[in-house]
């Protein structure tokens, strides 16, 4: 084996992993090294004769996890999420349940939590700064959560469903992409794509060509709702396309069923009644009841608007003799029609006006340099870890502040959906400058042609790089707290503000230009664009809650209530989301969750239990929406104002005490009401 570029820091700038060096065969030896290399040194802290104190305890922890461990799982996962393969999701089964083992072994150290327990207890007389108490706080929380106090049976069954729990974890989202890949739909006939423009027929046709198939083939998008079903005129072709994607997951029902067992026994073993109690007592919102509350609310009104927006869709359906009742295939496309109709917007008109490079560069960079005064240099010397993955040096104020990683392609080697991850984590302790990573799921251009990308595109690039910014703009000194190290509830709130410069005047019209002549889009084009930005809200909100109360109902489940998947656990499993969904008042056969369970991927790692978060953060991002409107807008006093209470914060205050300083009180729910038509 070659020399394990893990075993050393990277002498690249900013510490950039050395991927050209990395080989698959490293990550196992290098895990391997890196927990040998951690748990020496906490059994060094654990067994030392002095007194605990902050610095030699909390302090200590917080070094030994710095090592060979965290730069190679940092690259390690990116890396499973982005380009997996058969080799890759081997390592990912071998070591998923060891990493669990690992944690374990840790926060169940007995000798380690009397220590961490004894600061904890007198921590008021320590004259901590709020950085430091707020690391302290959060270590002790981690062990309490972790089972430091319960008795030796109780530590040994749930490190058992631990371990169980990460190799569950590992088989569900391998099944989700060959879900995603297997569910792609080929058509042979070009006839049956009446609808499609000339780039999407071109990257079906490069899609069937790159799997060795004629003709042409439709890959599969992470969502419930497929992008083109609003293109599609053939009915037929809608609905085995619609029925292909919701028909996914099938094969994760006896996977999911277990995970929920054994997270209601994990919650139950922890002293919580269910597992969202469990997970809802560690976020800003604290309480299970609360959340449920609040979802069934909003659900109501939502429900209420889905099914006006419905009516108004079957009036076009019988208007045009379609002789049917408005199916779920036929959703989109008859949406769309209103849309033109009611604004005049034709999306595909705007296409042309949307390059990828120039929607990043001269609006996501563009706006980033207006709020906070940072610039982007493309580092062509920098290797990413594939060859669609490139790297931009930020400067802050001409100073250098860290790298961004872009890699927006989709491939069959990525998992759906779109997300941010940190190479490099920032922290004063450690001396390191964030490198960030953003992946996103566009459908390449045909072989030629230009990535033009669609409105839905550009609303998630500015939403990916505000978790971007999130990592950028830390200026933390732990690194468990720096970052986006928040509650779940909390961080996809900064990513949901850079939303707004999407359709800002100045940021719009400075990137919303023709490929090919630089012509600037026509200003109606954009007035219409922005006029129907809000269309649909009563389709995206009921969607968006039926996933999130999903997701509450699986995991409000005593052990006992789980449902037995007994001989077919699939009938099961749609069994119970259909009468959860009823129980929720939120069932619409017209309007199928975000995601169903079987390919629920964030039910499967950190948002079980927790995707009422992006309703929940959206509370507090419609507020802060609300006040850079009110003080000037894209202005870098409101930038830098924001930054320095909250951005720069990450996780290293309270999150909540972070937005009341840039906000001067708590959030309000009127604007949120307002925005989505709730009230």
């Amino acid at each position: 084996m070659t020399e394990n570029p893990f075993l050393t820091k990277s002498d690249l700038p900013y510490q950039l992993p050395p991927f050209a060096s990395v080989k698959t065969e490293h990550y196992l030896p290098a895990f391997e090294a890196g927990m040998a290399e951690q748990l020496e040194a906490v059994a060094a802290i654990a067994a030392s004769d002095e007194e605990p104190t902050f610095q030699n305890t909390v302090v200590a922890l917080e070094e030994s996890g710095q090592g060979i461990l965290k730069r190679v799982s940092l690259v390690f996962y990116n890396k499973n999420s982005s380009d997996t393969d058969d080799e890759i999701n081997a390592v990912e089964t071998e070591i998923s349940p060891k990493l669990a083992a690992h944690s374990d072994a840790i926060l169940m150290n007995p000798e380690l939590f009397a220590r961490i327990d004894a600061i904890w207890n007198r921590r008021d007389d320590l004259g901590l700064d709020e950085q430091d108490a707020r690391l302290l706080e959060r270590y002790h929380t981690e062990f309490v959560r972790g089972g430091a106090a319960l008795d030796e049976a109780g530590k040994e069954r749930l490190a058992a469903i631990n371990t169980e729990l990460a190799e569950l974890a590992s088989k569900f989202n391998q099944q989700i992409l060959a879900d995603i890949n297997d569910a792609a739909v080929h058509v042979t006939d070009e006839a049956e794509l009446d609808g499609l423009g000339a780039d999407q027929i071109g990257a079906a046709a490069s899609a069937a060509k790159d799997r060795g198939l004629d003709g042409w083939l439709i890959t599969q998008s992470n969502f419930s709702r497929h992008p083109l079903l609003e293109d599609l005129k053939n009915r037929d072709l809608r609905e085995r396309l619609y029925k292909a994607t919701i028909g996914r997951g099938r094969g994760n029902a006896a996977t999911l069923l277990r995970m929920i067992s054994l997270r209601a026994e994990k919650a139950r073993l922890l002293g919580f009644d269910h597992f969202a109690a469990y997970i809802a007592a560690d976020g800003t919102a604290g309480n299970a009841e609360i959340i449920a509350e609040r979802l069934a609310g909003l659900a109501e009104a939502a429900v209420r608007n889905a099914k006006r927006e419905a009516a108004d869709l079957q009036e076009v359906v019988d208007a045009q003799q379609g002789g049917f009742e408005l199916a779920a295939w036929d959703w989109s496309f008859y949406a769309k029609q209103v849309r033109q109709e009611k604004y005049g917007f034709d999306a595909e008109a705007l296409k042309p006006y949307l390059e990828l490079d120039r929607v990043l560069v001269d609006g996501v960079f563009h706006a980033a340099e207006k709020e906070f005064g940072l610039t982007f240099q493309l580092r062509e010397d920098l290797q990413g870890y594939h060859p669609e993955a490139r790297v931009w040096e930020v400067f802050d104020d001409g100073e250098p502040l860290g790298l961004f990683v872009g890699d927006f392609f989709t491939r069959d080697s990525k998992k759906g959906g779109a997300w941010m991850n940190p190479l490099v984590v920032q922290s004063d302790l450690t001396g390191n400058k964030p490198v960030v990573v953003n992946n996103l799921n566009i459908v390449g251009p045909a072989e030629g042609q230009p990535p033009l990308v669609t409105v839905d595109n550009v609303t998630t690039l500015f939403h990916e790089f505000g978790h971007a910014l999130h990592g950028l703009l830390s200026a933390c000194r732990y690194p468990k707290t720096s970052m986006t190290s928040t509650p779940r509830d909390f961080v996809e709130y900064p990513s949901q503000v850079n939303e707004m410069w999407e359709l800002w005047p100045e940021v719009v019209a400075n990137y919303a230009r023709h490929h090919e002549t630089g012509e600037a889009a026509p200003a109606e084009l954009l007035a219409q664009w922005e006029a129907s930005s809000q269309f649909g809200l009563g389709f995206a909100t009921t969607e968006y809650l039926g996933a999130a109360l999903l997701d509450q109902a699986w995991h409000r489940l005593t052990p006992e209530e789980v449902p037995d998947g007994g001989d077919d656990p699939a009938a099961a499993v749609e069994a119970f989301e259909r009468q959860a969904l009823e129980a929720a008042g939120i069932y619409l056969p017209q309007i199928a969750p975000r995601y169903r369970s079987g390919y629920f991927a964030h039910i499967s790692i950190g948002y079980a239990a927790g995707y009422y978060s992006y309703i929940w953060s959206e509370i507090l991002d419609a507020d802060t929406v609300e006040w850079f409107k009110s003080n000037g807008g894209l202005t870098r006093e409101n930038g830098d104002h924001f930054r320095a209470t909250l951005l720069s914060k990450g996780g290293s205050i309270d999150p909540m005490e972070s937005f009341r300083r840039f906000r001067g009180r708590d959030a309000e729910i009127e604007p949120l009401l307002e925005r989505r038509g709730l009230k």
